[in-house]
């Protein structure tokens, strides 16, 4: 039986490398294995993740309609905290995303302004809570409008909510305090347009 050899060098009678197909490494794909099946598994817990995300903490809402300009455009996209109210009291000043009390598929977005118990009165565009013109600085002038409304105590569980641009509202002047159950979450984090990556306030 003749052995196969690899060639020699004919100048310095090293032996040279054999040029031609190179066998397939079985250790390879057994390594590859293994490898895809990892990633596969972080894959399927970072969409696990995510949906929890979404469906349980934070949800991707865009915004439609002016009433909230200049704090947040018309198309603008912003995160909604869902899980926030859970920790800690709603506020005066968050902006919140509550179920249109007439029409409860709808969802609106739009500032706390008073609190159960509170005594809200607007004259001639002025804001008074329990007596006290209240400073909003995020209306600006060219937003305001000289609408009045008379003294009205929010009823218990709900909340007077007003949109920032006065002018262009649908809001508790029109549909009255917001019952609490309606309120499913605060808006805190726009995110596109890219000028306007940020905190809400």
């Amino acid at each position: 039986m003749v052995e196969a050899l690899t060639p020699k060098d004919p100048v310095t009678g090293q032996i040279s490398p054999v040029h031609g197909p190179v066998p397939p490494d079985s250790n390879s794909a057994a390594r590859l294995r293994p490898a895809l099946g990892v990633w596969l598994r972080d894959l399927i817990v970072s969409l696990a993740i995510s949906a929890f995300i979404i469906v349980f903490i934070y949800q991707p809402v865009k915004v439609e309609g002016t009433s909230m300009m200049p704090s947040l455009e018309d198309q603008e996209r912003i995160f909604v905290n869902k899980f926030v109210y859970r920790l800690e009291p709603i506020s005066r000043g968050d902006i919140v995303v509550f179920r249109y009390p007439r029409d409860p598929s709808k969802s609106y977005i739009k500032r706390v302004i008073g609190a159960a118990g509170d005594r809200i009165r607007i004259d001639s565009g002025q804001v008074y809570v329990n007596g006290e013109a209240i400073e909003e600085d995020y209306v600006p002038p060219a937003y305001a409008d000289a609408r009045s409304y008379p003294e009205t105590l929010v009823p218990a569980e709900s909340f007077f909510v007003l949109g920032d641009h006065r002018s262009m509202s649908n809001d508790s002047r029109d549909f009255g305090p917001v019952n609490q159950s309606y309120i499913y979450g605060k808006a805190v984090f726009g995110y596109w347009p890219m000028d306007k990556l940020g905190r809400v306030r």
